[in-house]
């Protein structure tokens, strides 16, 4: 292993979905695959073990789901990146996913197009969503702001403001 590749600890309980993770991050030689996990307690003891630089991780896991995992590695390896790789599609799930200590969340069904920009991504600090759920995410947040300024403005009416 290149002591200059990014080290990644990926964390999934389906052996179909993990081999292909792998055929995808092995297209690059900066990422190299230290370990897996395949239930949340084996996660967070690999993360505490092995200290990796990227965790790729499901939401829904035996034993622990990824959500706490991510709390409790979070807590554990400050350092470690997390990327969620999940089949759920709830924009509440991956905002609660993103809340826990995720810089990214990849569905599933958009892994071939997306896990490596992804990556990159997470790598550079930057948050990533998978573009099937980032319209949920920004109709939620115009919705949000525009319920805010009609809250805002009703208060300001009643209190004879407005």
């Amino acid at each position: 292993m290149d002591n200059s590749a990014v080290r990644v600890l990926v964390v999934e309980d389906f052996e179909p979905w993990r081999q292909f993770i792998h055929s995808e991050l092995n297209k690059r030689t900066d990422l190299a695959i230290v370990s897996e996990a395949t239930d949340g307690l084996e996660a967070v003891q690999k993360a505490k073990e092995l200290q990796p630089d990227l965790i790729l991780l499901d939401v829904g896991l035996p034993s622990l789901n990824g959500i706490e995992v991510a709390r409790r590695i979070r807590e554990q390896n400050p350092k470690s990146k997390i990327l969620f790789v999940s089949e759920n599609r709830s924009s509440d799930v991956a905002e609660e996913a993103l809340r826990a200590g995720g810089g990214g969340y990849v569905v599933k069904s958009d892994v071939a197009s997306d896990l490596l920009p992804a990556v990159d991504a997470v790598l550079s600090d930057r948050q990533f969503i998978s573009a099937s759920l980032a319209n949920h995410f920004v109709m939620a947040t115009t919705l949000a702001s525009t319920l805010s300024t009609q809250l805002t403005t009703i208060i300001l009416m009643a209190l004879g403001i407005y």
